[in-house]
């Protein structure tokens, strides 16, 4: 199988593994968007790690497949290209992306569908569809502007270069960088303590969160006072609240 979904700790490792660049093919796409849904729906799923492996997360879309494909196939397939990476973006549960080696085109745009992104030191990132006289197709252009501002995403986009960890670091584009080995190590255990955490608290934070970036304030605010209230029915909130009383704050364990 082009990509896995091997759950440990309530945490489930979206693995990624079409060697030896894992290239992004339909049959990979349309897995990814399959197992997306399936993390979204098991309750032994509490948090998401994607992962490419030690040595690529994933090199971009597989170019040979692409390029025969005319104008009336990208039309038919550019869609449920999209959608393949919003059902990753969707999990209403913790995302974080573990990035080996390279994450470009695709690769870059998948990491961009993570709450969180840990990567490598040798890590690399970049758009490079410019080169091939297109445009990324995955998200790229609406996911990247957004987290790291329409300036910054015209540069790699227009560029086409490659950036390091590094530098990715300092533009905002990942949140972490450590050794190569811990890449994976270190992605898990942020996973999974957000996995012992409040279920539906997280469910909701994340979607006020992605959901009020897509509106404007008055209605982010809207969207937040709902899901806050919302809260106030689960069996989760009662327990936070009395456990901050009996026992002082960060205590609590959640069912």
């Amino acid at each position: 199988m082009t990509v896995t979904l091997q759950v440990t700790d309530r945490v489930g490792t979206l693995r990624i593994d079409r060697p030896k660049m894992n290239a992004l093919d339909v049959a990979l796409q349309d897995r990814l968007r399959e197992l997306a849904a399936e993390a979204t729906e098991r309750d032994d799923v509490r948090a998401v790690v994607l992962w490419g492996g030690e040595k690529v997360f994933a090199a971009g879309a597989d170019i040979n497949e692409m390029r025969d494909m005319d104008h009336a196939a990208m039309v038919r397939r550019s869609r449920a290209l999209q959608d393949s990476f919003t059902a990753v973006a969707r999990i209403p549960k913790p995302v974080v992306a573990a990035v080996n080696g390279y994450a470009l085109g695709g690769g870059c745009e998948l990491t961009l569908c993570a709450d969180f992104r840990i990567a490598g030191t040798g890590a690399r990132f970049g758009q490079p569809e410019i080169l091939l006289g297109l445009i990324p197709g995955a998200g790229g252009t609406q996911r990247l502007a957004r987290l790291v501002g329409p300036s910054t995403a015209k540069d790699l986009i227009f560029t086409g270069r490659q950036v390091t960890a590094e530098e990715a670091l300092s533009l905002g584009l990942v949140d972490r960088v450590v050794p190569d080995e811990e890449v994976y190590d270190q992605a898990h255990a942020w996973a999974a303590k957000l996995a012992a955490g409040p279920e539906l608290a997280l469910r909701a934070a994340k979607e006020a969160v992605d959901s009020g970036l897509e509106t404007d304030i008055d209605t982010g605010l809207t969207i937040e006072r709902t899901l806050f209230a919302g809260l106030f029915a689960t069996e989760d909130r009662e327990t936070g609240m009395r456990s901050f009383v009996e026992d002082g704050p960060g205590k609590a364990t959640f069912r």
